[in-house]
């Protein structure tokens, strides 16, 4: 099985506002606006580098954040979610 690689448009294609744990994202392409949990918003950022995989995705997050247990498969449940709502495709 072929592991997927996943691309987002970039940061610019967002507005995004900090609201406590949460964080409202305006994906200006589409127009709809996203409340996200951490660690969304993160792998979004991480997807401004370029198109990744999970293992690349953990492994940029890894540069910033401590992320101890922290598993590729979790990483990729997320972007699915993301997928799902638009912000990510498969690229």
């Amino acid at each position: 099985m072929t592991t997927p690689v996943y691309a987002a448009d970039p940061p610019s294609a967002r507005a995004v506002v900090e609201l406590d744990e949460l964080v409202a994202v305006l994906h200006r392409p589409s127009g709809a606006t996203h409340l996200l949990a951490s660690p969304a918003p993160e792998l979004l950022d991480a997807l401004a580098e370029g198109p990744a995989d999970a293992r690349t995705l953990l492994e940029r997050l890894s540069r910033r954040y401590d992320l101890i247990g922290s598993e590729a498969d979790a990483i990729e449940a997320r972007m699915e979610e993301l997928v799902t709502a638009g912000l990510v495709w498969r690229a």
